[in-house]
């Protein structure tokens, strides 16, 4: 996570490490009539994923966290830090947030995810910084045109994706 006030060293504060991903679940393009595969699990160095992307008729694969039970406050910090090794691809990191009465995403009908690109080096691991300022809202992976603004108080649900 990157501190909100911007120390003169910043300070790393694991949220998710190793065995921890265990309970990561694989969502693909079949819930929409895709033909994508992928599978997640969680290894000593985080979580992986691996499968098939095939661009007709969906297109994309990802892991997913549990919904928290609880939802977790990240007020205290202005984003996220997330180590990567993916190929020279670009993936996603989705946010998903707790509906907040008078919201206006409420009037939506499918959820606000909360996503960035995430691009990789071709080799090793990349160190991404995702400030929550830079976060966009999409809903079913189209750009949400509304004024919008994210609000890390209410974390759900983590998204890992890797789509056309």
């Amino acid at each position: 996570m990157i501190p909100d006030l911007p120390p003169s060293e910043i300070s790393i504060t694991p949220l998710i490490k190793g065995s921890e991903f265990s309970n990561w679940k694989s969502l693909n393009d079949t819930i929409m009539g895709g033909a994508s595969s992928a599978n997640c699990r969680s290894t000593d160095k985080g979580l992986f994923l691996e499968g098939n992307l095939i661009e007709e008729g969906g297109g994309f694969v990802s892991c997913r966290s549990p919904v928290f039970e609880k939802p977790l406050n990240l007020s205290n910090y202005a984003g996220l830090i997330l180590d990567v090794e993916g190929d020279g691809r670009t993936l996603k990191f989705a946010i998903a947030c707790e509906k907040k009465p008078l919201s206006l995403s409420n009037f939506l009908k499918a959820d606000i995810r909360w996503v960035a690109s995430i691009p990789t080096k071709e080799n090793g691991v990349s160190r991404i910084k995702i400030p929550f300022k830079d976060l966009e809202p999409a809903r079913r992976a189209k750009p949400v045109r509304l004024p919008l603004s994210f609000d890390p108080t209410c974390i759900i649900r983590f998204q890992v994706l890797h789509s056309k």
